[in-house]
């Protein structure tokens, strides 16, 4: 059975190939700091059930060191120009999307398909896990197509994505971490200290409050700790379970769903939700890193008050 350990394993493989590539690159000034850094992502991957608790959190702790010191540099490397790009879009045209295209077709496929694949008398993969596994999958596919379709050679999508890699830098890791995080808080009880902080603001016969307290809330956390899946398991054990399903009543699936959209509004206001703020303005190269933010803030908090609405209404008979 293929499980969640062979996607740590590739993308140990990947980050590690970032880092043999980046300490190979004299043109980054910074290239041994910076192989450092991937060399030690990869090694999260690759070693993290074999070095334990305590040797996962140091090597977080020298992450820290060497991104908080500085110690990312940008190399140049061996892919192709700006020009070069121009002149495949001139060639390709349309069919540059086909790679792109293969991600999502493949996911959507590969999440029915391999599960209904018995390898000795068990699935292929895993249901719960089909998803993300069929991604890796999608994603693999897509690269070896992207070779073989613009004619490039074997390094050509290693050196494009350090080069992505690069650009982001440590915002990377930003998903990863705070994800993380979500399940730390919750294993501490932040859940029940927020119940209790609840308990005293919200009135036990005002629906909507306690309505407008857990999209707020939801919003607010997401902000903190930049993914609304972190933020969700605080303030559904906090507050939409005691209050809004058990107090009022609510339906559980609406209860979790709108108040997933309304956590998904704060990660439109916030630089910790890296992958879908920070990153885009890195690839863009925008001389303000908070201009989509800003951008932003307006539509997020129009959605949010629209969920808060939606929840109010349909959530409860």
């Amino acid at each position: 059975m293929i499980t969640y350990s062979t996607l740590y394993v590739l993308a140990g493989l990947l980050f590690a190939i970032f880092a043999v590539l980046t300490l190979r690159d004299w043109t980054n000034p910074k290239n041994y700091t910076t192989a450092l850094f991937w060399g030690l992502f990869a090694t999260s991957f690759l070693a993290g059930d074999l070095i334990g608790d305590l040797g996962n959190g140091i090597l977080v702790l020298a992450l820290a060191l060497v991104a908080g010191t500085g110690g990312l540099g940008m190399g140049r490397p061996d892919t192709t120009s700006a020009d070069d790009r121009k002149a495949f879009a001139i060639t390709f045209r349309h069919r540059l999307m086909i790679p792109a295209l293969m991600i999502p077709a493949i996911t959507l496929a590969g999440t029915f398909v391999l599960p209904a694949i018995p390898i000795g008398g068990e699935p292929l993969v895993a249901a719960k896990q089909s998803t993300l596994i069929s991604l890796a999958f999608a994603a693999i596919a897509a690269g070896i197509t992207a070779m073989i379709l613009f004619r490039q050679n074997i390094s050509a999508p290693f050196q494009e994505g350090r080069r992505l890699a690069d650009t982001i830098g440590w915002a990377a890791l930003l998903p990863q971490m705070l994800a993380s995080l979500g399940a730390v808080f919750a294993l501490a009880g932040v859940g029940n200290v927020v119940g209790d902080i609840a308990s005293q603001v919200v009135p036990h016969d005002s629906l909507l409050i306690a309505v407008i307290v857990y999209c707020v809330g939801m919003a607010l956390f997401t902000m903190v700790m930049g993914n609304a899946f972190a933020a969700f398991p605080v303030l559904m054990a906090g507050v939409g379970i005691p209050f809004l399903i058990e107090d009022f009543g609510g339906n559980p699936a609406a209860v979790a769903a709108i108040g997933m959209l309304a956590g998904f509004c704060g990660t439109l206001m916030t630089p910790l939700a890296a992958n879908f703020n920070i990153v885009p303005a890195a690839l863009l190269e925008l001389k303000d890193r908070n201009h989509v933010i800003r951008a932003q803030i307006p539509t997020a908090l129009i959605m949010l008050a629209l969920n808060t609405a939606l929840m109010y209404a349909l959530a409860f008979n």
